[in-house]
């Protein structure tokens, strides 16, 4: 179950604690890290990441796995993407807190939708840009990880402009985690529990 909390103010700008290799592209180069490790897990899971390049909804991404048959329905599901820099989740709590940076963001993830359903997929990262990545003759590693939230039928005040929800620590974003969350979209299985 994912809690709403507090009400966002407006604070410093979202990117001025960073260390960027280029201040004028690090948002961006944000979102391809994020893109990068979730096309990685998909194709872990043997699915695919179909990036939506117009946000009209509120989604940035789709996570579709095949289906076993040509006569069988692919599984799909829609993903927010956010990455933050301002957060590192102690895995001993329960949850950490994210702030939408737009009210409009928020609304979309809670809407009650039949088909597809939609997952926020928050990514945190060190404000170092170049400790985001790590190679070694083992592989690539990137720095801190993705959690995943399912927030349809969260309320907030209509007052708040930047909701701030919470995520839960054991919502790691694997191949495993969508795997199940994809099977629980075939079963018919809510995804809060």
């Amino acid at each position: 179950m994912v809690e709403l909390v507090g009400a966002g103010g407006i604070g410093k700008p979202r990117t001025s604690h960073i260390e960027a290799v280029d201040p004028l592209t690090v948002t961006d180069m944000m979102e391809q890290l994020q893109q990068g490790y979730m096309a990685s897990v998909a194709a872990t899971a043997g699915c695919t990441m179909e990036l939506i390049s117009k946000d009209k909804w509120g989604v940035d991404a789709q996570l579709i796995r095949p289906p076993q048959t040509a006569l069988e329905q692919e599984t799909m599901v829609f993903a927010q993407l956010k990455c933050t820099t301002q957060t590192v989740p102690d895995p001993t709590k329960d949850f950490f807190s994210y702030q939408f940076s737009k009210r409009q963001y928020f609304d979309h993830m809670v809407k009650v939708r039949s088909y597809p359903k939609a997952i926020l997929i928050v990514m945190t990262a060190p404000p170092k840009q170049a400790e985001w990545t790590q190679v070694t003759h083992d592989g690539l590693w990137t720095r801190r990880c993705c959690y995943w939230a399912y927030l349809e039928g969260v309320e907030a005040d209509s007052k708040v402009k930047k909701p701030t929800v919470r995520i839960p620590t054991k919502n790691i974003m694997d191949a495993n985690a969508l795997a199940a969350i994809l099977d629980k979209l075939d079963r018919g299985e809510s995804l809060n529990g």
